[in-house]
């Protein structure tokens, strides 16, 4: 009996995997992935190649690197996009409103710089990688909020969200290493138009793609601020002190942000800030002032309503003009985390740890890859290029693909728990490139892999085999652990607030790994690249003992609710 519920429960998971596939949300998700990443391979990768090409001075080229601020700190404008319609808009959907016209606007960027001469027409051509990588890193707030709103029992949270990383890989070989191939071909002009054009039919498409939300939910932001004066909610001037700690500190980290890039922009080249310095010492900060701090300001509200203190005893009649106002802003502001504080109590602090620690091995590393490759182990271009480009974005898609599967057959948890271990353990793999790769060069002969290496033209012997095929391992681990852990974070979050909430906790993710790379390169001058390896292996398996105490403490609600899992798409509260 046993053997026979365990079968008809994988006929039954095949069966979920192929009818989400065949979804039409699914196929949008896709689409939407490939539009996400297109815009970021570039604006932050190529676009540097057809700068050097047009021979501007790398100090010129190290200010438009400052765009790359907009995908790190895009989590100061969630709340704007949550929160605020876009007159005539509207009727596409709560984030269609916003994707849309993001898409359209990339698209038309593009399309005008592939019309300027990046050397003579400079500030024009900044201007508009500036404004695209903003638009770029808006589209991602609004499509990772539709991927959570959209998930049902069928297009499910979990494919959604290994469906967009495919598409986001996808288009990282198309504006990358496909966009460096046709650009040695027609020019970076074509080249960039012609990716216009690929964005501005996505953006076409993209209008029918469904919507989060059913009529009701149109006047949804409405009814919760009307909400906020009920009985039994929070005094109107409890809420208000909290608002204005709470705009304080995100007031002052936007004027941060915004200072640095002026400054940036305007200053003579020597008297411009550090951009890794701002990163290192003001990143943090940026992070406590608009997640740390407020969260704790939450945790009192919420604290409050358990205790009944401050709260209304009849409902407080409506309000217009200001105190409308600062409802509004409450709600966009404040509400979101008091929400997710409230929900998972302090089992958000463990959710935090595993945030900060899961994606460190690669978050770290990858800034030190190419050294890595070309200045220690000595490969080429070429041979970089072809393992960690093509076969290893192979890689990667694969691992998402794998990964999706055991979202579906095995459960979240243990996805997230192999993935996790999978991506530490790779790191011993690069310790034994680092000390010479006889390891990894004796499992390629032994497997045959080095003979099918040898068969590429022009580059192929055994040397690349081991490269390739470490390369390969790792981006496998990433692939399945990046799907699981997407798919864990996209749970946690509330339908109501997702914009807002997914942007904070995935900020959160960038933070150990901006932080750790300077100890790290200082490490890596000291000590050698072994070391780093192993010290990365036990950090990764640090992150997967956490991630074994989160589906202690997740597995000990679903008991204590009585259920056997979440609905998709459904956030997890604490116990």
């Amino acid at each position: 009996m046993a053997a026979v519920a365990e079968e008809t429960k994988k006929i039954s998971a095949w069966r979920v995997l192929g009818m989400a596939l065949g979804n039409r949300k699914t196929g949008f998700m896709l689409l939407f992935g490939f539009a996400s990443g297109l815009p970021f391979a570039l604006f932050l990768g190529t676009l540097f190649a057809w700068l050097t090409e047009a021979e501007v001075d790398l100090e010129t080229m190290g200010i438009f690197s400052l765009i790359g601020l907009a995908y790190a700190f895009q989590f100061l404008w969630s709340p704007l996009i949550d929160k605020v319609d876009i007159p005539l808009l509207r009727r596409l959907g709560k984030r269609k409103q916003w994707i849309v016209p993001m898409q359209l606007l990339l698209g038309a960027i593009l399309v005008t710089m592939s019309l300027l001469e990046p050397r003579t027409q400079l500030g024009m051509f900044s201007l508009l990688a500036g404004i695209g990588a903003f638009a770029s890193a808006t589209q991602d707030i609004a499509i990772n909020a539709w991927r959570i709103d959209v998930a049902d029992e069928v297009a499910t949270i979990d494919i959604l969200s290994t469906v967009y990383q495919m598409g986001f890989r996808l288009s990282s070989l198309v504006g990358g290493a496909l966009g460096l191939i046709i650009a040695a071909r027609i020019g970076w002009p074509e080249t960039y138009m012609m990716m216009g054009g690929i964005l501005l039919a996505v953006g076409a498409v993209g209008l029918f793609a469904p919507n989060a939300e059913g009529a009701a939910e149109l006047t949804e932001n409405d009814e919760q601020v009307r909400a906020l004066r009920m009985a039994g909610e929070l005094a109107p001037e409890i809420r208000n002190r909290a608002l204005a700690a709470v705009g304080a500190l995100w007031a002052a980290a936007i004027g941060a942000v915004l200072a640095f890039m002026i400054m940036s922009m305007t200053y003579a080249p020597e008297d411009r800030p550090n951009p890794t310095q701002f990163i290192v010492v003001w990143g943090p900060w940026i992070i406590v002032a608009t997640i740390i701090l407020p969260s704790l300001i939450a945790g009192w509200l919420s604290g409050q309503k358990k205790t009944g203190r401050h709260l209304l005893t009849h409902d407080a009649p409506p309000v217009s003009g200001g105190s409308y106002v600062l409802d509004h802003l409450y709600r966009a502001l404040v509400l979101p985390l008091v929400e997710l504080v409230g929900r998972m109590g302090w089992s958000l602090v463990l959710i935090f740890a595993v945030v900060l620690t899961y994606r460190i091995c690669d978050a770290i590393w990858g800034t030190f890859a190419y050294p890595f490759y070309l200045g220690e182990l000595e490969y080429t271009n070429d041979d970089v290029a072809f393992a960690s480009k093509f076969f290893g974005i192979g890689a990667i898609i694969a691992g998402l693909a794998l990964g999706g599967l055991l979202l579906t057959t095995i459960g979240r948890m243990a996805t997230l728990l192999i993935g996790g271990i999978l991506a530490a353990l790779t790191n011993l793999l690069y310790a034994d490139m680092a000390i010479g790769g006889h390891t990894m060069q004796a499992f390629s002969d032994a497997v045959g892999f080095t003979y099918l290496i040898e068969q590429v033209p022009g580059i192929g012997d055994a040397a690349l085999a081991k490269l390739t095929i470490t390369i390969g391992f790792e981006n496998l681990a990433i692939g399945i652990a990046g799907a699981a852990y997407v798919a864990w974070l996209s749970s946690i979050v509330s339908k109501k607030f997702s914009a807002v909430q997914y942007a904070l906790l995935s900020s959160l993710t960038l933070l150990v790994g901006t932080l750790g790379r300077g100890a790290l390169g200082e490490m890596i001058e000291n000590q050698g690249y072994y070391d780093v390896f192993v010290l990365t292996t036990w950090i990764g398996l640090g992150a997967a003992v956490l991630v074994c105490v989160e589906w202690y403490r997740e597995s000990r609600w679903k008991e204590s609710a009585g259920i056997v899992a979440p609905e998709a798409g459904e956030a997890v509260p604490a116990e």
